[in-house]
């Protein structure tokens, strides 16, 4: 049976024909992720960003059960302003188009859908992983799974404190997925610069992560690739700070019984609250700096592709 293939925007379309740099977006951060008007411009703002570094931002939904791939301005500015859009990981993906839903993609389903249509680099802020006290809940995102079978790379600022850390690392190295950080020996802890880890390799330059894309492909592993970029230092919170809001924000969801999917919106939610908007400005900066990365990464990729070495 042939694969679906989404519904790709004429640019995006246009740019992989060509074999162009293309830099996937997941919507979550527009439907679940932010308040409005601050997700939309994060989105207009991430787009501009990948634009200004040579390559094409694909913003990636499913609008009226229709999977998208390259999403325009308007559709941008309905997508920020929507109520009742789904949340869809990639097991949620063929309900939603059963029902004719609108849906933000999560991390898991970007990375699916990206690789449908031919996408090799995707930003994002960071990716789920394994939830404290996983061995008695087996909260374990399928963010993880997913990057352990679609080949796709995602460049992201760690994972949120969140969550456990440790666990999330080792779980990666069981799915096989090379974790590389970016300038750095340490993996990040999306709002703070460091976790504590190390990360498994470190590159220095988006030319040298580019090859090792190339190269983690030509070998068949089947894997994506998790780029842990570090915040920018100037945005980022501090560890003390940052924690301890995190602890009574994860309180505050025990005591309420939230979990599964309304977990990591809760928190983001509250966080900003706790933080008074400092956890939101650090989000949008580190989420630019990361789509920055990408596109300087999707451009020499596109020319090692072209290259055919």
């Amino acid at each position: 049976m042939p694969l679906l293939k989404p519904t790709l925007s004429r640019e995006v379309a246009e740019t992989i024909a060509a074999g162009g740099p293309v830099v996937a977006l997941e919507s979550t951060i527009i439907t679940h992720g932010m308040p409005y008007p601050a997700n939309l411009e994060t989105a207009l703002g991430v787009e501009a960003v990948i634009r200004e570094n040579g390559a094409v931002p694909a913003t990636i939904a499913v609008i009226n059960g229709e999977l998208r791939v390259g999403l325009e301005r308007h559709e941008l500015d309905a997508l920020a302003k929507a109520k009742g859009v789904v949340k869809a990981s990639g097991r949620d993906l063929a309900v939603a188009m059963v029902k004719k839903q609108s849906a933000g993609t999560t991390v898991s389903a970007t990375m699916l859908l990206a690789d449908l249509a031919g996408i090799d680099i995707f930003a994002t802020g960071g990716v789920g992983g394994v939830h404290r006290g996983a061995e008695q809940t087996f909260d374990i995102s399928a963010d993880l799974t997913e990057l352990g079978r679609t080949k796709t790379a995602v460049v992201c600022a760690g994972v949120k404190s969140i969550l456990d850390i440790a666990k999330t690392l080792e779980y990666l190295e069981t799915q096989r997925v090379p974790v590389i950080a970016y300038g750095t020996e340490d993996f990040p802890a999306f709002f703070t610069r460091k976790s504590g880890y190390k990360a498994d390799h470190r590159l220095d330059t988006p030319e040298e992560i580019a090859e090792a894309m190339f190269l983690h492909h030509k070998l068949g592993t089947g894997t994506g690739l998790l780029i842990a970029n570090p915040i920018p230092e100037a945005a980022a919170l501090t560890p003390e700070f940052i924690d301890g809001t995190i602890a009574d924000a994860v309180r505050e969801a025990d005591e309420k019984g939230v979990g599964r999917k309304e977990l990591t919106p809760f928190l983001l939610a509250r966080i900003n609250e706790l933080s008074k908007g400092e956890s939101l400005k650090a989000n949008i900066e580190l989420v630019k700096n990361n789509a920055r990365l990408a596109a300087k990464m999707a451009v020499a990729y596109a020319a090692l592709k072209k290259s055919g070495k």
